[in-house]
């Protein structure tokens, strides 16, 4: 599986991905944008089975490439990592097609129980 995780934080990006490892899918290919315009583009070139997308972020925030994705009718499973944890944000991501939202802090269960159930 090819994860991309897109965080204008380099350190949460690595955050994220140990946590991924932990969880155990160091196995997979996880790849790595700064924002959500990065994020898109590699997204159209080369198609990942998963994104983990940061909400807030410069140039276009995870919402925004959400949108984006879902408008130029890109299938791909899309969740967030964010720090963002209202319900108001819970329910918008969910509307636009987002699978889940992880509310940091998280640990690597949050993500093998959140992962597993995509599998399931």
């Amino acid at each position: 599986m090819r994860i991309l995780i897109v965080d204008d934080s380099k350190a949460m990006r690595l955050i994220v991905m140990r946590a991924l490892r932990q969880a155990g899918y160091g196995d997979h290919t996880l790849v790595e944008a700064t924002d959500g315009a990065e994020a898109l583009a590699m997204i159209q070139t080369t198609l990942p089975d998963l994104v983990l997308s940061d909400w807030n972020m410069p140039k276009m925030s995870g919402i925004d490439l959400l949108r984006s994705v879902t408008a130029n009718g890109i299938k791909v499973k899309f969740g967030f990592v964010t720090s963002e944890g209202t319900a108001e944000m819970h329910q918008l991501a969910i509307e636009s097609g987002a699978l889940f939202v992880i509310t940091k802090p998280f640990t690597p269960e949050t993500f093998r129980e959140t992962l597993g159930a995509l599998a399931a």
